[in-house]
């Protein structure tokens, strides 16, 4: 015979609140679900919780974007600053990294459908922050112009006039900078930046416009192109920042922007990115002196 009550369901329902609540204040938890129940995923994971629940952190890699991401065509092994950048963040949270292959375009639309956790080397504009969110800058990623030395130019104002050819690589922040800066100048955006550098190889633009990270390993690749020098007057620049779903909780959020501001203010995020340049060739002495990053 049952010699419970019809309360006592209620009673217990109370002294399992009861239990709650006083583990709540300890900073305790009571084991009320099976292993296999907490590990499942729930309707509200967020992506912090995700990614420690299986122990992987997607990332969008960009292939064929140095000195961000380089993969060995042979080991298929990744480098570059953006990958020892991911690896830093796996290691604190303790879990594996995987590779997706993307570009930045793919990269937005990858975070949107949970395809990745993460984005490198991206600039924020209003469109992409409309869609995905942003972490504090990582560095900053002023501009330049890859040309020949028969070129004079060293401001956006000696680029900006009617006979001036400048190349951009179409959608970029680079054609943005040059439109806004250089409007009176023939401007032609290029599907990739290969046809970039292939206008410059055979002379049918003057320049192009060039993020700094971009243009000296542009130039170290092919220095058939011309050398890469800074713009001033102003100096423009945006910032690359890293990128990630867009959700009610902001734990992942909030953790990046610690990791961010702790690894930037510390100096590491400039030295991975000078590592970088170095695997691609480029040494410090070849960098501008009024490059900061």
């Amino acid at each position: 015979m049952d010699h419970y009550n019809n309360d006592a369901p209620h009673q217990m329902s109370r002294r399992q609140l009861a239990k709650l609540a006083a583990a709540s204040a300890l900073g305790l938890s009571l084991p009320i679900a099976s292993a296999s129940a907490q590990s499942a995923p729930s309707d509200t994971e967020s992506t912090l919780e995700r990614i420690r629940r299986t122990k992987k952190l997607r990332i969008a890699a960009l292939v064929g974007e140095p000195p961000y991401f380089t993969r060995d065509p042979f080991t298929k092994e990744w480098s570059g600053a953006s990958v020892e950048m991911a690896k830093d963040i796996a290691k604190i949270l303790d879990v594996e990294l995987e590779y997706v292959d993307s570009t930045y375009g793919n990269s937005v639309i990858q975070l949107q459908t949970g395809k990745v956790d993460l984005a490198m080397a991206l600039t924020p504009t209003p469109q992409r922050a409309l869609s995905i969110g942003f972490s504090h800058p990582t560095y900053l990623h002023p501009y330049g112009i890859v040309a020949q030395e028969s070129v004079q130019a060293s401001t956006w104002a000696d680029l900006n006039k009617p006979e001036v050819r400048i190349a951009v690589d179409l959608g970029s922040t680079q054609e943005m900078a040059a439109r806004r800066y250089a409007p009176q100048a023939q401007i032609t955006a290029f599907a990739t930046r290969d046809e970039v550098m292939l206008a410059l190889q055979s002379k049918k633009v003057d320049c192009a416009v060039f993020a700094v990270l971009l243009g000296l390993t542009a130039v170290k690749k092919n220095p058939s192109i011309g050398k890469f020098s800074m713009l001033t007057d102003p100096i423009v620049g945006l910032t690359s920042n890293l990128a990630f779903a867009k959700e009610t909780n902001t734990d992942w959020r909030d953790f990046l922007n610690v990791w961010v501001d702790y690894n930037r203010d510390l100096g590491q995020i400039s030295g991975w990115i000078l590592d970088s340049l170095k695997l691609a060739g480029i040494e410090p002495s070849d960098i501008p002196s009024d490059v900061v990053f």
